[in-house]
């Protein structure tokens, strides 16, 4: 009967092995690069883009794509601040989960004073423009009013007065009572002129954040 002779694997032989298997496995230098590319496409746009864009845009096939991304998700994944994602055949760059209370502690307030000169933004618009709708308003401003015109109603300095006679017959935006009472106007035909208007915009907002500020220097106390 035959022996059957049991080798153990040598040092180099384990090496040769592991670098068999790393070779096997590491993407190529071209599915690298693409991935690189992409990266930067995933975070300039900010949205989610789906795979027949980059297929389409940077001449690669579906299966070049697909390994680009996966390299890509492979990079940003378990602890890194910023992770890959998929939905609906999308891929966007989104935040780490896991550290959603530190990304709120430091963005929140800055959204907030961001939405309040939104706000007040909106409000210089409504004004001079008024009565206004909402896309009239976004085309003027060059980006979306729905919250700001949310917050504005809410502070009764703006009011519904009534539908434009067009398709669709869309709201119409006008000033109130109280916004000539927090401006001092006797009445709306006694505007200042647009740059005073904006002047006192700025003081309103700068006021409103000198207020967060002390609070937040109060809070600390």
């Amino acid at each position: 009967m035959a022996t059957e002779i049991l080798t153990l694997p040598t040092a180099n032989s384990a090496r040769n092995t592991h670098a068999k298997r790393a070779t096997s496995t590491a993407p190529s230098n071209r599915v690298q690069e693409l991935a690189h590319q992409m990266s930067a496409i995933l975070f300039a746009c900010g949205d989610g883009l789906p795979i027949e864009i980059f297929c389409q845009k940077l001449g690669v096939s579906k299966k070049e794509a697909e390994a680009a991304l996966e390299f890509v998700k492979g990079q940003f994944s378990g602890d890194c601040g910023i992770h890959l994602i998929k939905y609906r055949n999308n891929y966007q760059f989104c935040t780490n989960p896991a550290y959603e209370n530190e990304v709120g502690l430091v963005l929140n307030p800055m959204r907030e004073r961001n939405l309040t000169k939104a706000a007040l933004e909106t409000l210089a618009v409504i004004a001079y423009k008024q009565p206004v709708t909402r896309l009239e308003i976004d085309q003027i401003r060059g980006v979306g009013s729905d919250y700001a015109i949310q917050i504005l109603t809410q502070s009764n300095l703006v009011e519904i007065v009534g539908r434009k006679e067009v398709l669709g017959r869309p709201l119409l935006y006008g000033t109130t009572d109280n916004f000539l009472k927090r401006f001092g106007l006797d009445d709306i035909k006694n505007l200042p002129s647009y740059d005073e208007l904006l002047d006192k915009i700025k003081l309103i907002h700068e006021e409103q954040a000198n207020h967060e500020v002390n609070l937040y220097d109060s809070n600390r106390q």
